[in-house]
């Protein structure tokens, strides 16, 4: 990566049962708070005859969005990398060795 480029970060959360995989080039803690901020979505550009409905799927459902609010207990993983690569969404899967953390039972009413 060049000294002047603007890094890539590629964010990795949960929602509503799946498991979004973005890039983009802002990220940072909210003023809001509990949530980070995602600002500059970057996807990959049409220079191939192919075209990924996944990643097509993704940049509409965030076209004309400026800033994206994700909960900080939803964020799996957060990357700084040297190479724009393909956002998708998968089905997220129970299955693994980590444990969730526990959360509070809620108040009875």
């Amino acid at each position: 990566m060049s000294q002047r480029q603007t890094p890539i970060y590629r964010v990795i959360f949960v929602n509503q049962g799946q498991v979004f995989e973005m890039y983009a080039r802002q990220i940072f803690q909210s003023d809001l708070w509990g949530f980070l901020e995602i600002e500059e979505f970057v996807f990959g550009e049409r220079t191939q005859m192919i075209v990924d409905p996944a990643e097509e799927k993704l940049k509409t459902q965030f076209e004309g969005v400026k800033r994206s609010f994700v909960p900080l207990h939803s964020v799996v993983r957060i990357d700084e990398v040297e190479q724009l690569g393909t956002a998708k969404i998968s089905e997220a899967k129970g299955v693994g060795n980590v444990m969730p953390f526990p959360m509070p039972a809620p108040p009875k009413a």
